[in-house]
């Protein structure tokens, strides 16, 4: 339940903090008092959508704030564990938003941000607001499946589960035949493409890594000749020239002197006659480098003929070889599809068949499901219209479905929801026919029939706020009486909230709240001041007699809250 709202600079409100109970909650007010506000503040706070110029005159942002004591179990935690929202049943939760003047939101749920989607999914789970625009979606054909769907139970929800997998596989195989049954000219031109592409790239041979190693090949065979000449002259300075034969000579030199100095000319004899050894073999090793030097202009060629070759598949079909040949594989697998056509048509039409009819098995029984709910839901709404003074009125679920012309033994168009268009019909008066409820609803029969929907499926979703937003604006007499007890009949299982104008709806509620609008220093604001006693009736007087509240209106309005007390006691 809603235990606290906050609000600050929102509107005509400059700051309100509001406690409510359990049980059935009116505001009331004057015209043009606020009101709303509060719905729309609440609307915010579960995912609405907002503007700045909501935000007072004169503020940097306006502020909401919610504290919501949840019971363990309700469904609305699971909700924020998938959503990752840290948080603990054990704990309540607090909601928070922020609308500032540049048009920005920020949304907290246990002081975690959250984006809008977030916010307005769980939002869905906690607060229901119906206002008189809403009676619109009992008028749209296609939430009516969804309604009677949702009151079917446990067992509906999974065959429905069931049938939505069978329908998607069904369109996944109808998607690929479809595809595979296009025999237009492109196709055949994509077929000659794939050949020629597939021929080119097969007869290239190609090899993974293998233009790496021509690249290095061609390296090696494009400077043999610099090779050559810059072996052959260095092998010549060595071996040819001075080179070893100056170090032969410096070894004599020394050779001779050797014995009068040893201390120091016995290690330059040891590096000279290692220097000696160590170019005369770089000498050996360069003239059998020279002798493998290879200078081949015909391997060159060939060897840039195939990277040409190889960098022209690149530029068709892909950075590298493994690109290459991945294409090569995708387009064989497309040109196989198109020359096997026939024989895929005729198997995805096997495949789509037998799709069709496990869809259609499971869309059976789920109509079956629905007809079984219909005849209970009809029979639900039609006795809680007749708690709302509308005790002739007949009200069913017509369901149809409609001939598809395809393949089966019982050819039946099946959709995203089965076989069923769901539409509710109503005869509000003996000897009328039963009509969809646009044909002949009035707003007072309107308002009624939502109650009736709101009653049923109030322990079925789960939502523990349902708020009224003047839904009784049409309603008078026996019928706003019925109404507000319906209200009050409904507060038992969940927190109702109402903004009325009736007397007949606020003397029923367990708390009265007043809205009032007034002017501070030049400045508009508005105030929620919570009725008792006294000032309770002086609302009721003022709701019941206008401008003028006098005695004989009090004493109605106090007659009025008697009798309240009564029905509820009872």
């Amino acid at each position: 339940m809603l235990r606290e709202l906050s609000i600050r600079n929102l509107a005509v409100i400059e700051e309100v903090h509001i406690s409510f109970h359990q049980g059935f909650h009116v505001l009331t007010g004057e015209t043009g008092a606020g009101k709303s506000i509060l719905i729309d503040a609440l609307s915010l706070l579960v995912g609405g959508r907002g503007s700045a110029d909501m935000i007072r005159y004169g503020c940097d942002k306006a502020e909401m704030e919610a504290l919501f004591d949840m019971p363990v179990q309700h469904p609305v935690w699971t909700i924020l564990n998938r959503l990752g929202v840290q948080c603990s049943p054990e704990e309540m939760l607090v909601i928070r938003r922020e609308l500032s003047a540049q048009g920005k939101s920020i949304s907290r749920v246990n002081g975690q941000l959250v984006t809008m989607t977030m916010l307005r999914e769980i939002g869905e789970a906690l607060v229901n607001i119906h206002g008189q625009h809403e009676h619109q979606s009992l008028l749209r054909s296609e939430q009516h499946l969804e309604w009677l769907d949702l009151f079917g139970g446990d067992l509906l929800i999974e065959r429905k589960t069931q049938y939505k997998r069978a329908y998607a596989t069904l369109l996944e195989v109808r998607g690929a035949l479809k595809e595979m049954e296009d025999t237009t000219r492109h196709n055949v031109q994509m077929l000659d493409l794939y050949r020629f592409q597939i021929d080119e790239i097969t007869s290239a041979a190609l090899k993974p890594g293998e233009d790496e190693l021509l690249s290095e090949q061609r390296k090696t065979l494009l400077y043999a000749e610099k090779r050559m000449d810059a072996v052959t002259e260095a092998y010549t300075l060595l071996y040819g020239g001075k080179g070893l034969d100056a170090i032969s000579k410096s070894i004599s030199k020394l050779a001779d002197i050797q014995s009068y100095d040893k201390s120091v000319l016995d290690p330059l004899m040891e590096q000279l006659q290692s220097a000696f050894y160590q170019a005369e073999d770089v000498a050996f090793q360069l003239r059998d480098y020279r002798e493998n030097i290879d200078s081949d202009p015909e391997s060159l060629a060939a060897v840039e003929e195939r990277l040409d070759l190889i960098h022209g598949l690149k530029r068709k079909y892909g950075e590298s070889i493994p690109d290459i040949l991945q294409y090569l594989k995708k387009i064989t697998a497309e040109r196989d599809k198109i020359e096997n056509r026939d024989e895929l048509v005729a198997r995805f039409r096997v495949q789509e068949d037998e799709a069709y009819r496990h869809a259609y098995s499971l869309a059976e029984e789920l109509s079956s499901l629905r007809r079984h709910a219909s005849v209970t839901l009809s029979s639900a709404i039609e006795s809680q219209l007749a708690e709302l003074l509308m005790p002739a009125a007949r009200f069913r679920v017509s369901l149809d479905g409609g001939a598809e012309g395809g393949r089966g033994e019982k050819p039946v168009k099946l959709h995203a929801g089965g076989i069923d268009d769901a539409l509710f019909l109503l005869s509000s008066n003996p000897g009328e026919p039963l009509k969809p409820l646009n044909k002949i609803a009035s707003g007072g029969e309107m308002s009624r029939i939502m109650l009736a929907m709101k009653s049923i499926f109030a322990e079925i979703d789960q939502i523990p706020v349902l708020i009224f937003d003047e839904v009784d604006t049409g309603v008078s007499g026996r019928a706003a009486q019925a109404i507000a007890e319906k209200m009050s009949a409904l507060s038992a299982r969940c927190q109702i909230f109402s903004i009325t104008h009736l007397p007949q709806v606020a003397c029923m509620a367990d708390h009265h709240f007043e809205i009032m609008k007034s002017v501070n220093e030049g400045r508009t604001a508005t105030s929620v001041t919570k009725l008792a006693n006294e000032t309770r009736i002086n609302e009721l007087a003022r709701m019941l007699g206008g401008v003028e509240v006098t005695d004989k209106t009090r004493h109605h309005a106090q007659e009025m809250l008697d009798l309240a007390h009564g029905l509820k006691g009872a």
